[in-house]
């Protein structure tokens, strides 16, 4: 049992040592990278968005945001929590759940609200 928990330790001291400098080392994702990247917003999942490759079709296409919310805080709302305003919806609350960051929600935002 001593040999499995030093085992253990072992690994978890090694994985400190390497993960911790790639996060502190890690490039800060565009906009564009939170929206369509798969490991943030992965908007393109449900959504079609102008300039995205291979988009769903379970949510409404992301096109003329301004018009479809002329106040962006409306739009951010949305996307932090849709269940707000349609508790039936199948968007999850990014913001509510913690999948995003609130950086990162305001990321998507910035990209889906010039599209």
């Amino acid at each position: 049992m001593k040999k499995t928990i030093s085992s253990i330790s072992a690994v978890a001291a090694l994985a400190a040592l390497f993960v911790m400098p790639l996060q502190a080392g890690a490039k800060e994702m565009t906009d564009e990278e939170v929206t369509f990247g798969r490991k943030a917003g992965n908007c393109l999942a449900c959504h079609m968005i102008p300039g995205g490759n291979l988009p769903g079709n379970i949510g409404p296409p992301l096109l003329a945001m301004k018009a479809r919310f002329p106040n962006k805080a409306d739009l951010r709302a949305q996307i932090w929590d849709a269940t707000a305003k349609n508790p039936n919806t199948i968007m999850p609350p990014f913001g509510k759940h913690g999948v995003l960051s609130d950086k990162q929600i305001d990321q998507v935002t910035n990209y889906i609200y010039t599209k």
